[in-house]
């Protein structure tokens, strides 16, 4: 045998390998695993009394997921959230800006309306004005004519009058034509005043009033007890005026104190 096969035959030591130390270590481990601790005691099981009528395993799902329902009303607020997020970043822009579109010609649309009513009050206002004008230029026209006509037909009415003064002064033996003639200048009189006074002409109220010098002319006074001082005597020439415009006052005769 040679050196080197004997010295291979010494080294080559058969080894059976027996495991035994660690199975046990599982095996007490697995042991301690499936036995139950009794570190509180024999007691750890056991429901107090007031927790009795409790129902143990819904309040252990209950615990496990306290925010199950909270949880779901937040999901559908972040739905909605979200669905109303992503339809205001798709129309926010166009609506927005048609909004303000609206608002603007709204504002614009209520200032020209404003404005209209404006216009149509001051028009109104004008038109009013100029109505009243109108009438009041009319009624004024009216009364010049009228004055200018009457002034010129009140010297008729007047040498009417004295012809009809005379008719008592004439004597019985007068003939019967005269009388008739005065009679017909008594019908012409009324008439003509008759005319004057359907144009608005009204005689001045003279013999007994109060002297006026607004309306009444004294061209004659006379001293008497007959009559209060400044009292009309006589009427002679009969005034005129037309509305609240004189036309011509009254001559008259005044009793002064004696």
């Amino acid at each position: 045998m040679s050196p080197n096969k004997k010295a291979s035959g010494r080294n080559h030591i058969p080894v059976e390998f027996v495991d035994t130390e660690p199975e046990s270590e599982i095996s007490s481990e697995s042991q301690a695993v499936n036995e139950p601790r009794e570190e509180n005691g024999p007691n750890e099981n056991v429901i107090p009394d007031e927790f009795a009528g409790v129902d143990v395993e819904a309040v252990e799902d209950r615990a496990e997921d306290p925010s199950e329902s909270s949880s779901d009303e937040i999901n559908k607020d972040e739905v909605s959230y979200q669905s109303t997020q992503a339809n205001t970043g798709e129309l926010g822009g166009p609506v927005l800006a048609e909004l303000v579109a609206t608002r603007a010609e709204l504002k614009r649309v209520e200032f020209e309306i404003a404005d209209l009513k404006d216009r149509l009050a001051r028009r109104q206002a004008d038109f009013e004005n100029y109505r009243k004008r109108v009438e009041r230029e009319r009624a004024d026209t009216y009364e010049r004519a009228v004055a200018e006509i009457a002034a010129k037909l009140l010297p008729v009415l007047d040498n009417l009058k004295r012809a009809l003064d005379v008719e008592a002064n004439v004597e019985s033996t007068e003939s019967d034509e005269f009388r008739h003639f005065l009679s017909g200048v008594d019908l012409i009189f009324k008439q003509l005043a008759g005319v004057l006074e359907g144009l608005g002409m009204k005689p001045i109220t003279a013999v007994g009033a109060r002297f006026d010098p607004h309306i009444h002319e004294a061209v004659v006074s006379e001293s008497t007890d007959e009559y209060e001082p400044d009292t009309v005597m006589q009427e002679i020439t009969r005034g005129y005026r037309l509305g609240d415009k004189l036309i011509r006052p009254a001559l008259v005769k005044v009793a002064v104190k004696k």
